[in-house]
């Protein structure tokens, strides 16, 4: 069975950058900069020729598919949620498409170290060969699956701006169509109005002039190796954060645990005397960071005696237990300074009764629940990592569903 409900649903909040054809920026990509060796196709232009691997342990190149009349090079990436709200049109189109002299092959044009941690809030999976494997096996993907992250030369020579971008070609590879999948953002068939590169195919099978040549691509940027800069910029302001503690009692305890924020909140409770806890506080940080663009806040909440709260406060800073700006906002809005607190009544029961009763009282303890104060996931002792962010994403997904 394959996962299209699950990953297309997770692109309900989208990181969506409307993008133009524009000519080449700059020699070396920030940002949003094109990088060298970027080419803008143009209608007309030949299909660039490429030699790519294929995540069914294939080479492939663009004599492949020299057969079919008209053929489709898409390009997607694996962390992107405009792709992934795209993935059951697709699917559906291709199905479509069975016995008609129609070529499909997908490219997935970037590299792992162009984007940021909190970039990957979206999905499972890393923009790596190996994760582009495993997202089209859990797609069910049957068709062409290439990997160009590594020297990125294909996504340059068509001109990739973003992920999904699609080129249509004619039965000699002229380029007849360039520009986005359809004008939705969102998975729901039913918001889509404008068709643009199914009427491309369809067109061209049919010895008619493509009716719009052209379109905006619209979902992520491309994530190009030189971007890797403007990533090493944010992770040194990352590491320059400083972690801080709040002393909180029952009261306040009570008070963030019936939620109503708006954000998905990962409590957990630790110690520093507490082995385990110390084990997965760095997952769990790394989780907090990885939603940290998405309305979701990790707070912990430790049971150190208030006498030892720098401890806590060097711990936390030693696995970077800190707020993203974004956050940080949310938080003083609140009329709050941290997401890191120290306990500092004297009974546990009392913690327990005010955070969990079903908590049965060691730690760690971690309890994820939604907006409206909903548990979704408790667990006694060290989390497991994947489990978690799957709960977080489903959660999340949840709340935005358009």
């Amino acid at each position: 069975m394959n996962r299209f409900n699950t990953l297309s649903s997770n692109a309900a909040v989208f990181c969506m950058a409307t993008l133009l054809f524009t000519p080449l920026l700059a020699n070396a990509a920030g940002p949003h900069d094109l990088p060298a060796g970027f080419t803008e196709l143009k209608i007309g232009d030949r299909a660039p020729d490429f030699e790519l691997p294929g995540v069914d342990g294939k080479t492939y190149t663009l004599d492949d598919f020299s057969q079919p009349d008209v053929l489709m090079v898409y390009f997607t990436g694996t962390h992107c949620p405009t792709s992934h709200g795209v993935e059951r049109r697709l699917q559906t189109f291709l199905e479509s498409m069975q016995g008609q002299s129609f070529g499909f092959v997908a490219i997935n044009p970037n590299h792992s170290s162009g984007l940021r941690p909190d970039e990957f809030g979206h999905t499972q999976y890393d923009e790596t060969f190996e994760d582009s494997r495993r997202y089209a096996q859990d797609l069910g993907w049957e068709f062409p699956f290439l990997y160009d992250g590594d020297k990125q030369s294909t996504a340059r020579a068509y001109g990739c701006l973003a992920t999904p971008h699609v080129f249509v070609f004619d039965q000699k590879r002229t380029l007849r169509y360039n520009g986005r999948f359809d004008d939705s953002r969102f998975p729901d068939p039913a918001t889509v109005k404008h068709h643009d590169a199914i009427n491309a195919v369809k067109a061209l099978l049919d010895g008619k002039p493509v009716p719009v040549e052209k379109t905006r691509p619209h979902g992520c940027s491309t994530k190009w190796r030189e971007r890797s800069a403007h990533v090493a910029e944010e992770e040194a302001k990352w590491q320059a954060a400083q972690a801080t503690v709040q002393e909180i009692d029952v009261d306040a305890v009570k008070a963030l645990r019936q939620n109503g924020s708006g954000k998905v909140r990962l409590f957990n409770v630790w110690a520093t005397w507490c082995a385990p806890c110390m084990q997965e506080m760095p997952d769990l940080t790394k989780i907090a960071r990885k939603f940290s663009r998405r309305e979701f806040e990790l707070i912990t909440i430790s049971l150190d005696a208030p006498d030892d709260k720098q401890d806590a406060v060097e711990f936390l800073g030693k696995v970077r237990a800190v707020m993203s700006d974004k956050l940080r906002k949310s938080v003083e809005q609140e009329g709050r300074t941290t997401n890191n607190y120290i306990y500092v009544g004297a009974s546990t029961d009392d913690l327990a009764e005010a955070l969990d009763p079903q908590w049965p009282g060691p730690a760690p303890y971690s309890l994820l629940i939604d907006q409206d104060g909903k548990v979704i996931y408790r667990k006694v002792g060290v989390v497991d990592p994947e489990k978690l962010t799957d709960k977080i994403l489903q959660t999340l997904t949840h709340f935005h569903k358009p």
